[in-house]
């Protein structure tokens, strides 16, 4: 992407880096779902986004982090999808959710670098952060007009996110090698083949230059 438009769309008085389930039950010990984790360690997801919120912080833009964290009666859980399955069974095999609101599997992962003035927003049903949450609320009253993307998964949350956002009226840069899917082929064709069409793909690299 040309670096003056970059600059130009995440301009850091209306722009929020925003991170999609970087968590310890997803993406680190104890998950739901192992070939994501190691998909993530390989390709260095939780590395980039962490250098990219680092980056916006530097250069004035607020970060925010979506989180999945449910409550330990399964109040207002729905298990009408393959993946809330999936989540119900691993509850019923540990006594808790990988996720659990208060539990270590709800915190975000340390490599992330999150800091006390980042602001998090926790969901406790359905699949992608803006329904039934305060995320364009808070999201607004910042301000905000531009969200950078990055987090899990490609497959489900990721491109759910961008979808909401894009319907809500906001614009959308998604860093490729601060999100990650599985398999690795289905994210990149994801990414190039129905994100593209919807945002501005970049990377971490181009996205910390126009940041400097």
């Amino acid at each position: 992407m040309d670096p003056t438009r970059l600059r130009e769309l995440t301009a850091p008085a209306t722009t929020a880096a925003v991170t999609m389930e970087l968590q310890q039950g997803i993406v680190g010990e104890g998950v739901l779902l192992p070939a994501l984790r190691d998909e993530c360690e390989r390709a260095g997801t939780i590395g980039n986004a962490a250098r990219v919120c680092a980056a916006a912080r530097a250069a004035g833009a607020r970060v925010v982090h979506c989180t999945f964290e449910p409550r330990a009666d399964a109040a207002g859980f729905n298990a009408n999808s393959k993946i809330g399955s999936l989540a119900l069974r691993q509850r019923a095999a540990e006594g808790a959710f990988a996720t659990e609101v208060g539990s270590p599997g709800a915190a975000l992962v340390p490599g992330l670098g999150a800091l006390d003035s980042d602001i998090t927003v926790a969901r406790v049903h359905g699949l992608t952060p803006f329904m039934g949450t305060s995320l364009d609320a808070v999201l607004r009253s910042m301000g905000v007009t531009t969200l950078v993307v990055m987090g899990v998964s490609v497959n489900v949350g990721v491109l759910g996110l961008v979808l909401s956002a894009v319907d809500l009226g906001y614009r959308v840069v998604v860093v490729r090698d601060a999100v990650a899917g599985v398999p690795a082929e289905y994210a990149d064709s994801v990414l190039d083949l129905t994100i593209s069409m919807l945002a501005s793909v970049v990377t971490a690299d181009e996205l910390v230059a126009a940041w400097s």
